[in-house]
């Protein structure tokens, strides 16, 4: 019997079989997307997104209409499926034959036959190959089984949700360039599964019958839909072909393996997963080994293209594949950094058709080992936290929004990690509260975002041509008239905004601070002769434009109108966090030393948020001292003043820069006119900044601290609150203070007391609680698990019992002495929402598997769970059930 190809071999094969019809091979591009609609390259096709809207095919010089390549893609939108099924992953290897408008679908489908099944390339058994068409592809249909063969019999119709690119194209757009596909697919055999391809049409899904190939044809020019619906394709001056085979998907039928994680590239990775674990892989049950081994493969690629973890864009996404690895790894039992010792199998796999892997293979591993390194610190902690929070939670409950962002804030969470974790317990997570809390730290969601704040109407700059920068006088003056200059909706000049519509208005004159230098945009109103508008944000282009998004409440409003701004009373508490904010930079250079330099801020009404180098956490003692040097600046309500001065003659009188902030010649210097001393010596603050500030420190009014935790590698954020906010939070914990303290019977001062004696008795009654289960257990189980039924199955004897009020650690230990005493091979012993199985080494040794064996009693049992093959556990709803498995479970 001749060796199965390799995956390598199967890529160069398919490189050479197109090259052979004409088609000029090209590297694949960076996983770095090419265009900006996308973080990274997530198909094939696009890095030649130009070609098929009819840009010439020249590539360095060379000009092809056919060209192939084999693509490294990264598609993160089901994530959290990588891993749990035997399909799924985030790096994709897409191989790939394209045609800018030369050949059509007779030739891609012939050739996509020939490859597949001549002996000379993939040798497939053609009786195992079957097809889909979209309904109405008649074309297809006739290549299919008069010119390439195929029984119509093997031919499935699907609509355009299946069979069209984009899927429903002809009902719901986008208009454009779109068309109908064939996918092929491979009859893997009974052994996976006894479905028929008639059956197929009616559940579309199959673990035997496997999609290997897409054919898509770009032949329509969707048009606006007729007045009654009636979709509208127009067809195309040029056709274009745009195929891809999954190398993952082919090399599982080449090499006849059971899925994806068996191929030659992931076995080998997966077997050094399970011997730094010391768990060895048992197959579908092992997920944590799956999710090591391939997310390992993916970040070592994209840190190979240049990206790096980080806490935006692109290097968020591979923070989060690296931590959600790092996670299964600690699952696993690994303690230590061990995802970079994978990264030279991922080099020697795959290398050879990847060069850069080899190129920065050292790279590669010392930044995975530094993020491994620094999400470790907090895993743990933060696993704590989030199975505290999860704990007092029911099967069904909702974890709240703020819960999940302060798990992200503090220890370093994605919300997908959170989610994942929450779904094991049976908790859904707040994202729409998570959203909130992210918009309003203005983080990164909003900066990674290709619609955000960062990328002004949709990307188009034409409608700002010829306009003047904006005369801001909102530092002096909080109302203010000016002319309206421009309107933008959709990255086009607009006459007018009627009632009711929403869009971006420049004007002349504003007393809108435009976001900038940590602080946020003022919002207000705009007021002009008969209408009113809601100013709900405003930015600022680098050329200084002003860009208020305006609603319009009534009336109309017109270019060349004179508008009236009027900003809203939240700036006041703006501008007491934003001097603030000063005030504390300078207090934490005072007490933890000149190292400290601001590493992102944001100034917002509720509250203020700093980040700073420094490599440890504040002490009590240095959050009290940061605490009082701010509120002795308030108390001796110091004047506030500003001047515009050369950069040299700012940076000469010791100004510092505030994060974000970019500077001319010409600086805003705001000084506070007052020091305060700090260990006898005295501490002052002049910082650079173009916001908005009170006119006395004074004006600040109460100042508290609320918390200092760790966002990154040797930086700290704290958060803090002035004026009414920290008012209205300290009266916030005061009361609830009295009131625990009144439901404890002590007043707030006796609190801590009352606690300490609570948690002394707590702990007394957990461990007469613990006694009485295992006196309970012992008394259920009789002399030598006497009350067990012992019987013989698959050539092991097998002892169960179920016992009542008996959980966790007593329902462990109850096995445990089962085992010891029954004399049997294996014991199942039950518990009302628990199930534990424990086998002899011996047992282990004739080929006994515990977890195997948990598995399919706890599926029968309503719960889930798995382990090793001599102890595994899992939580179950129906006791009897499981237990009555077991008769059909060997």
């Amino acid at each position: 019997m001749s060796t199965p190809l390799s995956t390598a071999q199967i890529r160069e094969k398919y490189l050479q079989f197109f090259e052979s019809k004409g088609h000029l091979r090209l590297p694949s591009h960076s996983t770095v997307a090419p265009d900006p609609t996308t973080l990274f390259t997530v198909a094939g096709m696009q890095p030649f997104k130009e070609q098929f809207m009819g840009a010439p095919a020249v590539f360095d010089g060379v000009a092809s209409k056919r060209v192939t390549t084999a693509q490294k893609c990264l598609r993160i939108g089901d994530i959290e499926n990588v891993g749990r099924t035997l399909r799924h992953c985030s790096l994709l290897e897409m191989l790939g034959n394209f045609s800018f408008g030369d050949y059509f679908k007779r030739e891609a489908l012939t050739w996509a036959w020939e490859f597949l099944t001549s002996p000379e390339w993939m040798g497939l058994d053609a009786s195992k190959l079957h097809a889909t068409i979209y309904q109405d592809d008649e074309e297809a249909f006739a290549i299919w089984t008069q010119e390439i063969g195929l029984p119509p019999e093997r031919i499935l119709r699907f609509g355009a949700d299946e069979n069209f690119w984009p899927a429903d194209a002809p009902k719901e757009g986008p208009n454009g360039p779109c068309g109908p596909c064939s996918e092929i697919f491979y009859d893997r055999g009974p052994q996976y599964g006894h479905d028929t391809w008639a059956a197929y049409a009616e559940t579309r899904e199959s673990a035997r019958f496997l999609e290997i190939w897409n054919c898509v044809f770009p032949q329509y020019d969707r048009q606006e839909p007729l007045a009654d619906g009636t979709p509208v394709l127009k067809d195309l001056p040029f056709k274009n072909i745009d195929t891809g085979m999954g190398l993952e998907r082919i090399a599982t039928v080449v090499q006849d393996v059971y899925d994806f994680y068996s191929n030659d590239v992931f076995a080998p990775i997966i077997a050094r997963v399970a011997e730094l674990s010391g768990q060895p892989y048992e197959g579908p049950q092992n997920v944590s080994h799956r999710v090591v081994a391939e997310h390992t493969r993916s970040v070592s690629m994209v840190i190979a293209d240049g990206s790096v973890p980080s806490n935006t864009g692109r290097g968020y996404v591979v923070r989060k594949i690296l931590r959600r690895a790092s996670r299964h790894a600690y699952l696993l039992g690994l303690r230590e950094p061990s995802l970079y010792k994978l990264v030279p199998l991922v080099v020697e796999r795959m290398g050879d058709a990847y060069p850069e892997l080899r190129e920065h293979q050292a790279k590669i591993e010392a930044t995975i080992r530094s993020e491994e390194e620094r999400f470790l610190k907090t895993l743990e902690g933060g696993i704590q936290r989030l199975g505290g929070l999860l704990s007092g939670l029911q099967k069904g409950d909702v974890l709240s929004g703020d819960h999940a962002f302060v798990l992200y804030d503090t220890y370093g969470f994605p919300v997908d990690l959170t989610k994942e974790i929450a779904e094991e317990y049976g908790v859904t997570v707040d994202e729409a509260g998570y959203a909130e809390s992210l918009e309003n730290a203005q983080n990164i969601a909003r900066a990674g975002s290709k619609y955000g704040k960062s990328e002004l109407f949709g990307g188009s700059q034409e409608a700002l041509d010829g306009l003047s920068p904006t005369e801001f006088v909102g530092y002096d003056d909080l109302q203010a008239e000016g002319q309206v200059l421009a309107l933008v909706g959709a990255g086009e000049r607009l006459d007018h905004l009627p009632a009711g519509s929403e869009a971006t208005v420049i004007l002349s004159r504003t007393p809108f601070y435009a976001e900038g230098g940590g602080e946020v945009g003022d919002t207000g109103r705009l007021e002009w002769e008969g209408g009113a508008g809601v100013v709900r944000d405003t930015r600022k282009t680098p050329q200084g434009v002003f860009l208020h998004d305006v609603l319009v409440e009534e009336g109309e409003l017109r270019e060349g109108t004179t508008v009236r701004g009027v900003v809203a009373g939240e700036r006041q508490a703006i501008q007491r966090h934003h001097t603030a904010t000063h005030l504390l930079h300078a207090a934490l250079r005072a007490v933890l030393g000149s190292g400290v330099a601001q590493k992102g801020s944001l100034v917002a009404a509720d509250r203020l948020r700093f980040d700073f180098s420094h490599g440890a956490a504040l002490s009590a003692d240095e959050l009290a001292a940061v605490e009082t040097l701010v509120s002795r600046w308030i108390s001796a309500n110091f004047a506030v003043s500003w001047q515009e001065m050369p950069i040299a003659q700012a940076r000469a009188a010791g100004a510092t820069a505030l994060f974000g902030e970019k500077y001319g010649e010409t600086v805003r210097v705001v000084s506070v006119e007052g020091d305060v001393a700090y260990a006898g010596q005295p501490v002052s603050s002049k910082e650079l900044c173009g916001g908005a500030h009170v006119r006395r420190t004074g004006d600040i009014g109460a100042f508290v601290l609320l918390s200092d935790e760790n966002v990154a590698a040797g930086v700290r954020r704290v958060e803090a609150l002035a004026g009414e906010a920290a008012t209205a939070w300290v009266r916030e914990r005061l009361n609830a203070a009295a009131k625990v303290a009144g439901l404890l019977n002590t007043s707030p001062e006796g609190l801590e007391g009352r606690v300490t004696g609570l948690q002394t008795q707590l702990k007394a009654a957990e461990k007469e609680v613990a006694a009485v289960r295992r006196q309970l257990a012992e008394a259920q189980m009789g002399g030598g698990g006497a009350a067990a039924q012992t019987r013989e199955r698959g050539g092991f004897q097998v002892a169960a019992l179920k016992l009542a009020g008996i959980e966790g650690n007593e329902l462990r230990a109850a096995a445990d002495k089962l085992l010891d005493q029954s004399g049997a091979d294996l014991v199942v012993v039950a518990g009302e929402k628990g199930l534990v199985v424990k086998a002899t080494k011996a047992a282990v040794g004739r080929g006994a598997h515990a977890g195997q064996l948990i598995g399919k009693l706890a599926a029968a049992g309503g719960g889930k769970g798995g382990g090793r093959p001599d102890m595994a556990q899992a939580g179950i709803t129906d006791a009897d059930a499981a237990l009555a498995a077991l008769d059909g479970a060997f």
